[in-house]
């Protein structure tokens, strides 16, 4: 395994002291941790204006049928579970894995099975629910799988972050833009974790229906997969109190086919599905309808 130098400490005080804390904390019952978690999202939902601004305007797109009682309700709810994903974090990283265990339910583990059996690699195919962190690390308990991240500007975080994906599975982590990286190393059999649902620019992207709005999508999970000569094995967590269930699909069938933009559709409407059964789960404050069709006015001008 690869592994990282750290950066000084010294050079990051304020960090490396929350780490430190993060790391004990993670001790502490999970229940508990939950609820400091919905203090934080309570807290946050009146002090995080501009974000309170884009959730709403994302609700209102995607559930014009909510009225405006039931669209605040999901908005909070949204809040709250946010706030529980900051613990999240720490609990995916730093809880010992028999205090973890007991909080997780794993429903399609055959699927994973076949997957193992086929002797081909796959796309590990999730999207941005709040615990989707945790839900990596639950999935690592059950196979080796590659985590993906995006790199951050802080050298410390970005070393924190790296050795949190990378200690999980024993994996080097990569980055969504090594994609010559990872075709090899789907030919190689490698199960690489991997989300296509935000807004990531305008390269190998098409403008499908997300919600009902029309919503640039990345193409590129077609592509790896047909290049990669891989699976697409569908995967999502979903808390239910304070149990995670991590529920595995069967892997597509008939996928990659040679229309992109068919399958990026089915993939979409699949999150959406997904999405349906707890939408406070899901990660809202992205700009996700940012980039609009040549002609149209941005979504969020007004915010």
């Amino acid at each position: 395994m690869q592994t990282r130098t750290a950066p000084k400490a010294s050079d990051h005080k304020l960090l490396a002291f929350g780490i430190f804390l993060a790391k004990i904390v993670a001790h502490l019952p999970l229940p508990f941790l939950l609820f400091l978690g919905k203090i934080v999202g309570f807290c946050s939902y009146y002090v995080a204006g501009s974000r309170r601004k884009i959730i709403r305007r994302n609700i209102e797109l995607c559930f014009p049928e909510l009225d405006q009682k039931a669209q605040k309700k999901l908005i909070k709810a949204n809040f709250l579970s946010m706030g529980m994903a900051i613990f999240e974090v720490i609990i995916a990283w730093y809880m010992p894995r028999k205090q973890l265990e007991k909080h997780l339910v794993y429903e399609g583990l055959e699927n994973l099975k076949a997957f193992e059996a086929s002797g081909k690699g796959a796309l590990l195919l999730t999207l941005h629910m709040t615990p989707l962190e945790l839900g990596g690390r639950a999935i690592s308990f059950q196979t080796k799988v590659r985590g993906m991240y995006r790199q951050h500007e802080n050298e410390y975080y970005e070393y924190v972050q790296y050795q949190g994906r990378f200690e999980q599975s024993g994996l080097e982590p990569i980055t969504r833009d090594e994609t010559r990286r990872m075709i090899k190393l789907l030919r190689a059999g490698d199960l690489i974790w991997y989300a296509p649902d935000q807004n990531y620019g305008s390269t190998d992207h098409v403008f499908i229906p997300f919600f009902g709005v029309d919503a640039l999508t990345i193409t590129a999970t077609s592509t790896l997969c047909r290049l990669g000569k891989a699976a697409a094995l569908p995967y999502y967590v979903v808390r239910k109190g304070s149990r995670y269930h991590i529920r595995i699909l069967p892997m597509l069938e008939h996928f990659p086919t040679e229309d992109l933009e068919a399958d990026t559709l089915r993939i979409n409407q699949m999150f959406e599905s997904w999405i349906m059964e707890a939408p406070e789960q899901y990660l809202w404050a992205h700009r996700r309808f940012k980039t609009r069709p040549e002609g149209e006015e941005s979504l969020y001008q007004d915010l």
